[in-house]
């Protein structure tokens, strides 16, 4: 097991966009393996590599029993954005919030060896893949909330007992990141 320490809110790393992957060789399988056993451990229903501080385009998720993986993901979400279901993150430990999400997501990419994957899914398999998706893009699930509910977040945030904690330090990733890594 190669379990990785997650980064939490602050670190720069969850705000920045992740690059495509380009190379489907050895790394990459222990990256999806490393992000799998971090995620298991945390446990968690989903897991993005800048989640551990790699810089691609590579996210694990656990969801109803099934485990998979998908690496440059793009989504095609349904017109039915109403849906708002608590979500919670693991850079956000212990805090959850009703953050709105399509009801029904398409997610297209590649498995680890290259092979074309499609996702399809509803409810928690949907609000998965966009959240997972979005931390790819550098974009959090308090990003999605509504004023009110961010401003509670943000003191939620500020008063919990991770808050403030100095960022794991910065060292080279085993991964190819073509430089990306922080």
């Amino acid at each position: 097991m190669a379990i990785q320490p997650i980064r939490l809110f602050g670190d720069p790393v969850l705000r920045t966009p992740a690059e495509p992957v380009k190379d489907f060789d050895k790394e990459l399988r222990k990256l999806v393996k490393d992000l799998t056993d971090t995620m298991m451990d945390a446990p968690g229903a989903g897991l993005a590599a800048p989640q551990i501080g790699v810089g691609l385009r590579v996210f694990t998720y656990y969801v109803d029993e099934t485990l998979g993986h998908l690496i440059n993901p793009t989504l095609d979400l349904s017109d039915d954005k109403d849906e708002e279901g608590e979500e919670g993150c693991l850079s956000f430990p212990g805090l959850t919030f009703p953050t709105p999400r399509a009801i029904r997501a398409v997610a297209k990419g590649f498995d680890m060896h290259g092979e074309p994957v499609t996702i399809e899914g509803t409810d928690l398999l949907a609000r998965c893949v966009q959240h997972e998706t979005d931390h790819l893009d550098g974009v959090l699930f308090i990003d999605r909330l509504d004023a009110k509910q961010r401003k509670l977040a943000m003191k939620a945030i500020r008063e919990a007992e991770w808050s403030g904690l100095a960022a794991p330090a910065v060292k080279f990733s085993p991964h190819a990141t073509q430089g990306k890594a922080i």
